[in-house]
């Protein structure tokens, strides 16, 4: 007897799932064990295993469509065997079970069908359409840093496809099938919005032009198809090569995350390195074959060259617009969302920190990992969430989510913008190992490897600018979070202890609160709790 097989929750905050790529087709035998799918959730793309024997019968949806949780995401039965009502008893009606019916045959017809009529194709349905993945929780749209493959070209299943900047990082996007690449949904530098046609991948021959128009809904993709396709054959980034023999990379410089990471440590500057890889892509091979002595005279040179551009005739307006990175949209959005409908208000304390001076000097002399004052905080600051649960609250509308574990973001600085990376579960984690990941993410975040599942789930955030010699200021939470700590640097004042002046260390930390979950003695009383703990470290040891 066939077997239904619902959308799973794949993490506590999932409502939907997207398709990221089919393992198996319709009719194909599936084993318990086997891999099914990849389904993309709001924290990850994680694969889904089969847990029976039988012959898939039927897909809810294809490669890129979205499932609700618990909606018809498979039928598991025997070959033959008529599913169709199980179908319309989930799909809610007959209606909306016909089109499964014709789904596994739609390649066939697809070549004859859409050159007479264009609402005949279901470019949904066909596996050679890639739409624009949601790489990341917030992504609504996505920019093409890089094509890697060209109309035309052979692609094979896992090579990368394309460098697509996310609202986050710039991430590489693996080919999940074999073919040959016919169309691009846009040029390196344009943007996609989710779900839009990125490219068509499939065998030669197909009537690329009906399916883009049919996706857009007329047909006026079809005649930007061919203009795509004759500007496919000249990239963007070719005309740098020719320019002066210095300088090989000019603007963004593309190359694998471990040649960015072998050029870092042998301090190699990646414009002067040419790439061998795809559209001039840097590799390994090119950072291992590189001789810096070539670069040292070139340096030299480039150097008035970069003085001089900036420059303006005195008393003429000079300015540059600078197109607006999706990371920073998103920053935009969010934290003006935030400041705009949570009802902030501040609250500033001083803390001693003679004691916390003292401690991290002792514990460095034996720590496997330097402890800076931030991790010191960090994890004062759980320990005081620990005591203040309200603070480690999120406002969701109808209801409050009182946390009961707690993962603090620590907001890190890099070229483009902010990230907000997690630790989790910080309470029950040492200061050494607080040290070491945050370390660890500061560099991921630098070198855009953070993965979605590194910035989600916060619970609490901190923002330190002491490090600049800010003294104190105010930070914007950073949604869901209720509340966001804003930490100022150490500075020596003249104190009064003991009826004496002396010097002192003295730290300003101002909270955040979102007035609609945390009111001013509540964050008041959290605030306490945080002095003491810094102002006598040996109590967070304990």
């Amino acid at each position: 007897m066939a077997e239904v097989i619902l959308m799973p929750r794949l993490s506590d905050t999932m409502t939907e799932g997207v398709i990221a790529a089919w393992h198996k087709k319709v009719g194909d035998a599936v084993k318990k064990g086997d891999l099914l799918a990849e389904i993309e959730t709001d924290k990850a793309t994680m694969e889904l295993e089969s847990y029976q024997d039988g012959i898939l019968l039927h897909i809810g949806t294809p490669t890129g469509g979205k499932l609700q949780v618990n909606d018809l995401l498979a039928i598991f039965g025997k070959a033959g065997e008529d599913v169709s009502a199980l179908v319309a008893q989930h799909a809610g009606g007959a209606a909306t079970a016909a089109p499964a019916t014709p789904a596994p045959a739609a390649p066939a017809p697809a070549t004859a069908a859409a050159p007479a009529a264009t609402p005949a194709i279901n470019p949904a349905s066909m596996e050679e359409v890639v739409l624009m993945p949601r790489l990341s929780d917030t992504m609504t749209e996505g920019v093409i840093a890089a094509w890697h493959k060209q109309v035309g070209d052979a692609v094979k299943k896992g090579e990368i496809l394309a460098e697509i900047e996310t609202d986050k990082a710039t991430m590489e996007l693996e080919s999940y099938k074999d073919g040959v690449l016919l169309y691009q949904g846009a040029k390196a530098g344009e943007k996609i919005q989710v779900n839009d046609l990125l490219c068509i991948i499939g065998k030669p021959g197909l009537d690329v032009a009906a399916i883009a128009a049919a996706i857009a809904g007329g047909a006026a993709p079809a005649a930007s198809e061919p203009a795509a396709a004759t500007a496919a054959p000249a990239p963007v980034a070719a005309p740098a090569a020719p320019v002066a023999a210095s300088v090989v990379n000019e603007g963004r410089i593309f190359a694998s995350p471990l040649a960015k990471k072998m050029a870092t440590e042998k301090g190699i500057d990646l414009r002067y390195v040419k790439g061998s890889g795809d559209n001039g892509r840097i590799t390994k091979a090119d950072i291992d074959n590189y001789t810096p002595a070539a670069a040292s005279a070139p340096v030299a040179s480039a150097t008035p060259a970069s003085v001089a551009i900036p420059a303006a005739p005195a008393g003429q307006v000079s300015f540059e617009d600078v197109p607006v990175s999706q990371m920073r949209k998103t920053i935009a959005r969010r934290l003006s969302e935030s400041l705009f409908t949570a009802p902030h208000f501040y609250l500033t304390m001083t803390i001693d920190m003679d004691a916390a001076v003292a401690a991290r000097g002792k514990i460095n002399e034996t720590a496997p990992v330097k402890i800076s004052f931030n991790d010191m905080v960090l994890k004062a600051a759980a320990l005081a969430l620990k005591q203040h649960p309200k603070v480690n609250s999120s406002w969701l509308g109808d209801t409050i989510r009182i946390n009961h574990h707690i993962n603090i973001g620590v907001a890190v600085a890099v070229d483009e913008g902010l990230l907000v990376p997690v630790v989790r579960f910080a309470d029950g984690k040492s200061l050494s190992q607080i040290g070491t990941e945050v370390k660890t993410f500061a560099q991921k975040a630098k070198d855009k490897k953070l993965q979605p599942s590194d910035w989600e789930g916060s619970t609490f955030t901190i923002s330190n600018l002491g490090m600049y010699g800010i003294d104190q200021f105010t930070a914007i939470i950073n949604p869901p979070d209720a509340c966001i700590l804003a930490v100022g640097g150490i500075a020596q004042v003249p104190v009064v202890k003991n009826g004496q002046v002396v010097p002192g260390n003295i730290m300003k930390v101002t909270l955040s609160c979102d007035h609609r979950v945390v009111d001013g003695a509540t964050g008041a009383a959290f605030l306490q709790t945080l002095k003491s703990l810094l102002e006598e470290p040996l109590r967070m040891l304990v």
